[in-house]
């Protein structure tokens, strides 16, 4: 496959040098492999060398149906396509409190890495969004990102970034929907960087509208503050390959942080999470549930490493991951990890996975189930306890409406 190259056209001179030292760093190692321990698991350099022949960066200018918004659920949106900001509507909020525009270079600070991804996206990245939410304002309906993939995307590569900022006493539920109408191969490469100011929630959601053959790696930077909440509820099924990396600064006394998964896994899709979760202040608290189940020829990764530095005392830090497989050639691999230097903490993980309970299909079977539904309805079960802990009634029904739709009887 040929190198990637960066357009320069229209860049400044400090600009133009530091995307070129960034695409140097990228083509210098290539995509992420085996030998890399934060991919272990997964050889993503094979995969897009199996998959792409010609990959290239993606242009501004695809076209893309009127998409109609959801209609159950009362909401503001934001339009993506390909990556790009097209359109927004904020209809119940007072947009005195809200700032929303195009993401712009250079407000996201360049840090040095040794994350290809990240490499490859600080040198080609472009489009994205930016928003903020003033002090003092609760949004009062949720916020659906539409995000659109283009019938037109084939074999390119989308490099964008997202900046989402809350100021103190806000407050933000968020609903990132994916919607695909392309039948080719693509990538999205997404660099998003959270900031949640003293007393304010973030809560956020990740579906699919539908399956997709595209390529998908999400890098999420947050921070949280005094007294801060930050939920992440991630339930991606129907993507064929799927990596998010969530990387979280807790900074502040009192700040909580969850983080939960419930994917169905169908045949040859590929989906990992990676996050590293930094208590770097006391009187703080995490807690992680991943729970996937895997058809045939499926493959899900946890890793999960909780750090807690040495004044972080009174940290309590929960972490678990199951998965169900329900083909022998399914593959569930999972790397929990901590590392403590405070004394006074509360911090756990486990992992377990296995087949579903034969008790558990006999016992729906003699009550006239057939073998095909008992396992449905115990697959179903297992991933709704996830959204057992949504709060918002119209958002949940939403999410479990969706999880219906994607869990089939096997």
């Amino acid at each position: 496959m040929q190198e990637l190259q960066v357009n320069i056209n229209g860049l400044s001179l400090e600009e133009k040098q530091s995307r070129e030292k960034s695409l140097r760093l990228f083509n210098a190692n290539g995509f992420p492999n085996k030998r890399q321990e934060d991919w272990k698991f997964t050889d993503l350099s094979k995969i897009i060398a199996d998959n792409f022949s010609r990959l290239k960066p993606v242009k501004l200018g695809n076209k893309h149906k009127d998409i109609e918004q959801i209609k159950d659920l009362k909401h503001n949106s934001i339009f993506l396509v390909d990556g790009f900001l097209k359109s927004f509507n904020f209809e119940f909020e007072n947009l005195k409190n809200i700032k929303i525009k195009e993401y712009k270079n250079g407000l996201i600070k360049k840090n040095e890495t040794s994350n290809s991804l990240i490499n490859l996206n600080d040198a080609l990245s472009i489009g994205g969004f930016f928003l903020e939410i003033s002090s003092d304002y609760k949004l009062k309906k949720p916020l659906i990102v539409y995000n659109i993939f283009s019938d037109s995307l084939d074999e390119e590569i989308i490099n964008n970034k997202n900046l989402i900022i809350l100021q103190k006493n806000s407050n933000l539920e968020m609903i990132e929907y994916n919607i695909n109408e392309s039948k080719k191969k693509f990538i999205q490469n997404n660099y998003t960087e959270i900031e949640i100011g003293e007393n304010s929630s973030f809560k956020n959601y990740t579906l699919q509208a539908c399956n997709s053959n595209g390529f998908f790696y999400k890098f999420i930077k947050g921070t949280l503050n005094k007294n801060s909440n930050y939920e992440d509820c991630i339930f991606s099924s129907g993507l064929k390959f799927n990596k998010i990396d969530e990387d979280i600064d807790i900074v502040g006394e009192n700040a909580n942080c969850t983080i939960l998964s419930a994917l169905f896994l169908d045949k040859y899709s590929h989906q990992e999470i990676k996050t590293n979760l930094n208590h770097l202040q006391p009187n703080c608290k995490s807690y992680q549930k991943i729970k996937n189940v895997l058809s045939k020829n499926s493959k899900s990764i946890y890793q999960g490493k909780i750090f807690v530095k040495d004044i972080a005392q009174k940290t309590d830090a929960y972490q678990l991951s199951k998965a169900l497989l329900l083909d022998d050639t399914s593959e569930f691999n999972a790397k929990p990890e901590l590392e403590i230097y405070a004394d006074d903490v509360k911090c756990s993980h486990g992992s377990t996975s296995g087949n579903i309970n034969e008790d558990s299909i006999y016992y729906l079977m003699t009550r006239g189930i057939t073998r095909k539904k008992a396992i449905s309805l115990l697959t179903k079960a297992f991933l709704l306890e996830i959204t057992s802990t949504i709060a918002n009634i119209d958002i949940k029904k939403f999410i479990e409406k969706n999880l219906e739709r994607q869990v089939y009887e096997y």
